[in-house]
């Protein structure tokens, strides 16, 4: 492993820091951001500054109100703690249970720094694994407050109900991920966001039962109401009877997930969107790294144009499953007639220290580089084999059965191939979003109040999300991190009463929603908002995909300002604005991911290196990423504002990146 260039020296920049400026057009650089992580060792940095939080003592905690947006892992985790601890709660989902929330659909496992198997594991080392994982792209010592949070998490739900699985003698077992040499995730076979899910949603129904938590059902978030400078609730609309109203709170924590499915198509539910993260931004949040988009190597291939989405394939399967190409281009052989000889196992062959569990970026583009080769399997030649023949000889049908039983007959019902017999076909699909919403150590955004967790956030993961990693961030940030910092920020707002429903900034708020639904209303087109999200889609996976460049995000940006204004004259939405109406809901939400789209596509051509998932073409060595630690080891935190004729305009501020306990270096898995 050689190092690359560091300008950083035991956390502290060694020369003032200097932005570089921006080769998109409409972006200026702005103010260089304090991350709120305390001087000294990223070690002890959770600790120290835990102690230096305010408090709020017990007989005033139902004095205020907190919002959470959002029911999954973080939302709920924050919902069920602050209720527990006292505080009055507001849960929102649009969903028609928290249980539905998108942390259902993880499937592998969770990671854990337990260090329970002698494979040399340690807090250490988890901590390096991630940071390197993330191609120093993200905060080390948020890294840090991940790996040593890690460990409650596990013992939490497993005490509150999530059925982890057990070697023979009750201790409970674990299993590999991409990106690490040591077993440290724990699963409950290929249900384990789905499980972790029910124990957390349990816990957020108790305190409902309490009286602690209000919660909102089938209610959407459409805006965030921001007075003096600080977050003060949220506008909603009930999605069944029509109503906008208005939700006041002292502190507002939005959980609401990630935007990948900005690609249409992508491993995420349908329902999944970005509006109550974009609706922030607008009002002032900034959003970090919006390039950063993880495309899971084991997705399910596209095999027809009518399908809605992708299906995930979890990526524990990479544990027993060895992934290969045929070696000659358009082979279309079955795969049980292609000879090992004949057969290209090209991550064992190009990372023979990690193989088949090479980190997602890594693998993802690896397979992406044999399909445009020529090499590609199935109907339409866009994915490769994932084959269980060898492991299955190895330790029989049962026990791969016992491991993946239920990850193998879902791929059965969804393609119609039976994995014990013949290798499963998989394909790089738009998955994980690191990017997201700007957040301190604290979680709070640079709106004060405006509080962020799980996918929403920004900062574990950098660059790329090792796997197993997703479900633990969400749990660290709503179990064990938010119901620390959101009472920091509370204590010095003893005394202040909640805003009216007639407070100007509620009423301009809620104008302003309503006005969007009603421009909605009026466009009057004959083009459904679906059919603008696929072409959407299509743009991004073209132009801002596994790989970019500066030519196809040049033009891709190009094509999504162009399908935005189509969208404003064209999009059909009928009906009202005073029931039920999905139409409504989704043009909402694909206007939103218009936006959006754009923004993600200034991020990938401001930032002229690459790193982890963002590979820029221009920036590779022997087609490995080329990061430039000397002009772009910092997070871009995005400032966005639209004009009177609909252009938005961009800021770009920067907060430096330091590393002290894992040196800057190449990244290698070789």
């Amino acid at each position: 492993m050689s190092f690359g260039i560091s300008w950083q020296k035991r956390g502290k920049t060694t020369r003032p820091f200097v932005a570089p400026p921006s080769s998109a057009p409409r972006v200026q650089v702005g103010s260089t951001v304090d991350s709120g992580v305390p001087d000294g060792d990223p070690e002890t940095a959770w600790a120290r500054r835990k102690d230096q939080y305010r408090l709020v003592s017990p007989l005033n905690r139902s004095k205020f109100t907190v919002v959470v947006v959002g029911t999954g892992l973080a939302g709920a985790g924050a919902c069920a703690t602050l209720g527990e601890l006292g505080y009055n709660v507001e849960a929102v989902t649009y969903h028609d249970a928290p249980r539905r929330a998108h942390s259902v659909a993880a499937q592998g496992g969770i990671n854990a720094a337990r260090a329970r198997k002698v494979d040399g594991d340690s807090l250490g080392r988890f901590v390096k694994d991630t940071v390197k994982g993330g191609d120093f792209r993200g905060r080390e010592a948020e890294a840090f407050r991940l790996g040593e949070e890690s460990v409650r998490v596990i013992d939490h739900m497993n005490a509150i109900g999530a059925p982890f699985a057990r070697e023979y003698g009750g201790t409970l077992a674990t299993r590999s991920f991409g990106g690490v040499q040591v077993s440290r995730t724990y699963y409950t076979r290929g249900q384990s966001g789905q499980q972790l899910q029910i124990a957390a949603a349990q816990a957020l129904l108790r305190q409902v039962d309490r009286g602690r938590v209000t919660l909102h059902t089938r209610t959407e978030m459409l805006d965030l109401i921001v007075k003096d400078g600080e977050a003060r609730g949220v506008v909603v609309r009930d999605l069944v009877t029509g109503e906008v109203r208005a939700i006041p709170a002292h502190a507002v924590i939005l959980a609401t997930g990630g935007y990948g499915s900005v690609y249409y198509y992508s491993t995420l539910a349908l329902n999944s969107n970005a509006t109550a993260a974009w609706r922030a931004h607008m009002r002032g949040a900034w959003m970090s790294h919006p390039s950063f988009v993880q495309f899971h190597p084991t997705a399910l291939p596209v095999n027809s144009p009518w399908q809605s989405k992708t299906i995930l394939m979890s990526e524990s399967l990479r544990n027993d499953g060895r992934i290969w190409v045929p070696k000659v281009a358009g082979d279309s052989r079955a795969p049980g007639e292609i000879p090992e000889s004949e057969r290209d196992y090209y991550l064992e062959r190009k990372y023979p220290a990690f193989g088949n569990l090479a980190p997602r970026d890594i693998s993802s583009r690896a397979a992406t580089e044999q399909i445009n080769l020529g090499k590609g399997v199935g109907p339409l030649k866009n994915s490769v084999y994932l084959d269980f023949s060898d492991a299955i000889s190895k330790v029989g049908a049962k026990t791969i059965g016992e491991r993946y039983g239920n990850l193998f007959t879902m791929y059965q019902h969804a393609t119609g191939e039976d994995p014990y017999t013949v290798p499963m076909r998989i394909a790089p699909g738009a998955h994980f979003t690191m990017g997201g919403l700007w957040t301190d150590y604290d979680l709070m955004s640079n709106i004060p109040g405006l509080f962020v967790g799980g996918e929403a956030g920004w900062s574990y993961h950098g660059a790329n999300r090792l796997g197993a990693n997703s479900l633990l961030s969400a749990c660290v940030d709503g179990w064990f991190t938010l119901p620390f910092s959101v009472p920091n920020y509370l204590a010095p707002h003893l005394g202040e009463t909640l805003i009216d429903e007639d407070d100007p900034a509620v009423l301009a708020t809620v104008r302003d929603v309503s006005t969007r639904v009603s421009r909605l209303l009026e466009v009057g087109g004959d083009v459904s908002p679906g059919a603008f999200h696929r072409e959407l889609g299509d743009i991004l996976y073209r132009g801002c995909g596994v790989e970019r460049s500066e030519a196809s995000l040049t033009e891709a940006r190009r094509e999504v300002i162009e399908l935005r204004e189509r969208f404003w004259r064209e999009v059909s939405v009928p009906g009202s604005g005073e029931n039920i109406n999905q139409t409504l809901e989704k043009a909402g939400r694909v206007a939103d991911f218009l936006d959006l789209a754009e923004l993600m596509i200034v991020d990938a051509l401001d930032r002229r290196e690459s790193a982890g998932a963002h590979f820029r073409s221009e920036y590779q060595v022997d087609g490995e990423a080329k990061r430039d630690d000397r002009n772009w080891a910092f997070a871009s935190a995005w400032q966005s504002a639209r004009d009177s004729s609909g252009r938005l305009s961009f800021i770009r501020h920067c907060e430096p990146l330091t590393f002290t306990a894992v040196p800057l270096a190449t990244r290698s898995y070789a």
